[in-house]
């Protein structure tokens, strides 16, 4: 059993910052709404090299989007937004084994800050289906 000091200390902690417990509650993709930097890990490869496990930081979760039909065309209004970077540092990696005349260096972003927005092209995979 707790002691009586023990949940008054924890209420007040929790009255005091009450993200803090929702944020340290959130541990899966199901439940979670929002937008996240998370521990990710990834094979890089490069050809003319063997590859190589890389452990970074990526942007992860579930944003708020919707869809509303319309009248006329293109008869449906989107909007859609993603968890993206909104800060990246870049780093590089260098590859094992690459054959002569090949360079080993590898770059890759990791993640520093993650929000909801719209996809951009220019540093993120945007797939319309």
């Amino acid at each position: 059993m707790y002691s009586a000091h023990f949940l008054v200390t924890a209420v007040t902690f929790l009255l005091l910052f009450p993200g803090v417990y929702s944020a340290m509650a959130v541990t899966t993709l199901q439940s979670f709404r929002g937008c996240a930097v998370r521990d990710f890990a990834f094979v890089a490869k490069k050809p003319g090299c063997r590859s190589l496990r890389i452990n970074t930081e990526a942007c992860w979760g579930r944003c708020h989007t919707w869809e509303r039909p319309v009248p006329e065309p293109p008869y449906i209004q989107r909007h859609h937004r993603v968890c993206t970077f909104s800060r990246t540092r870049h780093l590089t990696a260098r590859l094992p084994g690459c054959r002569p005349g090949v360079s080993p260096i590898y770059h890759y972003p990791q993640a520093l800050q993650c929000d909801c927005t719209y996809c951009s092209s220019n540093h993120t995979e945007c797939e319309t289906f």
